[in-house]
């Protein structure tokens, strides 16, 4: 017969068992949880750590088309030419000497897609393709239009040996250009009083908020005529004879890549493939497009914010 002493120590026991599994259920859930936890972080590191590369490195050269030992190297001149954009000089120029140093590069295609932009951002790529050309005269150097190649664009295209586009391409629009808004008129009807000092006679030339001045603007117009003729001159010089000149060439119009054909400022119709695969004769293309790491963009335009607030009061002179 059972002793009625012992129930209380089974049922005493029989409540430890279950305390212990939902202990021991516990301890399981919160190691899962743990293991799950260091899963999660470890995969987010990893997420970091490749972020933080590519905001470090730049990027990597990129293989297209097929395999073979020679290519043509490809240069991207896209958007707005500009030094704190993707389109500037030193990045171009540095992509072209990476492009030359290469032994497999047998020819450089500029791919052209820009309004255009700085002036002096396009004279250093412009003067470093003339290098380039008078060191490797055996380096072939063309310019592939797609979209647009107007202004700077067409400066820098103009010093390569050849330029492609397509019928419908937009090119030329040789000329300068310096815009800006005048308030003078806004400011006297709205009762507002301009107050301005300043140390140098033509220090607050062309200020938005004061009456024009007959000097000054043949001054900026003096400006503008000698950048102009900077820009034909290097036209000139890179196209040569090419040239059909009419009275409207160095106008600042623009032709479709039919008509550029035509009047000389382009030599053919082609795409990069083409151009790559039936005139440089190296099919594989090879992006050798330079750009900044991301931190350096970040950096960069963040100093160029400040420049950006005093210089966006006096414009500069511009190829678009």
């Amino acid at each position: 017969m059972e002793n009625q002493q012992d129930k209380p120590n089974q049922e005493a026991g029989w409540e430890r068992k279950i305390i212990e599994k939902l202990a021991l259920a516990a301890v399981t859930e919160q190691t899962r949880a743990r293991r799950w936890g260091v899963f999660f972080k470890s995969l987010i590191f990893i997420y970091l750590f490749a972020v933080f590369g590519m905001a470090i490195y730049p990027k990597i050269k990129m293989d297209i088309g097929v395999d073979s030992k020679y290519h043509t190297a490809v240069i991207d001149v896209v958007g707005v030419i500009a030094e704190d954009k993707d389109a500037n000089a030193t990045d171009i120029i540095e992509s072209l000497r990476d492009a030359v140093k290469d032994t497999n590069t047998k020819g450089i295609i500029l791919h052209s897609n820009s309004p255009g932009g700085s002036p002096v951002q396009s004279a250093y790529v412009y003067e470093e393709i003339r290098k380039i050309k008078k060191e490797r005269p055996d380096l072939p150097i063309y310019a592939v239009v797609s979209d647009m190649c107007a202004s700077g664009c067409y400066y820098i295209a103009s010093a390569s040996d050849k330029i492609f586009v397509n019928q419908s391409s937009l090119i030329g629009s040789i000329g300068v250009l310096m815009d800006g808004f005048g308030f003078v008129d806004i400011m006297q009807k709205m009762g507002v009083e301009r107050r301005l000092l300043t140390a140098g006679a033509h220090k607050a030339m062309l200020d938005p908020f004061s009456p024009p001045k007959e000097y000054e603007t043949k001054y900026m117009q003096g400006l503008l005529d000698e950048v102009h003729q900077q820009f034909i001159s290097a036209v000139k010089a890179g196209r040569g004879d090419r040239l059909k000149e009419t009275p409207d060439m160095f106008s600042g119009l623009v032709w479709t890549g039919e008509a550029g054909v035509k009047i000389g400022v382009a030599d053919g119709f082609g795409n990069d493939d083409y151009v790559a695969k039936e005139i440089i004769g190296a099919e594989k293309l090879v992006d050798f497009t330079q750009q900044g790491s991301l931190l350096e963009k970040m950096s960069g335009k963040l100093g160029a914010s400040f420049g950006h607030a005093i210089g966006s009061l006096i414009q500069s002179p511009s190829l678009r």
